[in-house]
């Protein structure tokens, strides 16, 4: 005990280095997803489905090329038909990624268990010079 009364600035930075370390496991949905060039190799490797899951809108307005829009409030229903096979890969995209999180949550709960959020959205795409299309 006199250990850590005596060394309490050592015990304080171990507990704040833990802290850091923790914080974005703690942080959950927002850090994580695939990075642009991870999601390349599933689409071209794996052959994993695009789901974008941006309104209708925003699709039109600019989307990966190849993917399927099916809106964030109609995933549940329209997810089994836009991907049939749920072994299959699948990528959930939006704007931004903040839809796609909530959109994982679901696509797992239907059994989807190898989907997955592109980090960043559709923002990120972009940003890596990546094709995009217009409707």
């Amino acid at each position: 005990m006199d250990f850590l009364i005596n060394n309490w600035t050592l015990l304080a930075v171990a507990l704040a280095s833990g802290a850091m370390l923790l914080w974005p496991t703690v942080k959950g949905g927002a850090t994580g997803g695939l990075s642009t060039a991870n999601a390349v190799l599933l689409i071209n490797r794996e052959k994993a489905a695009v789901v974008d899951v941006s309104e209708a809108e925003e699709f039109a307005a600019g989307h990966i090329v190849g993917s399927r829009n099916v809106p964030l409030n109609q995933l549940e229903e329209r997810l089994p038909q836009a991907v049939k096979n749920k072994a299959t890969p699948v990528l959930l995209v939006c704007a931004n990624g903040g839809r796609a999180n909530r959109a994982l949550g679901i696509a797992k709960k239907l059994g989807y268990e190898k989907a997955q959020v592109l980090a960043g959205g559709l923002k990120a795409w972009k940003e890596a010079n990546l094709p995009v299309e217009k409707a």
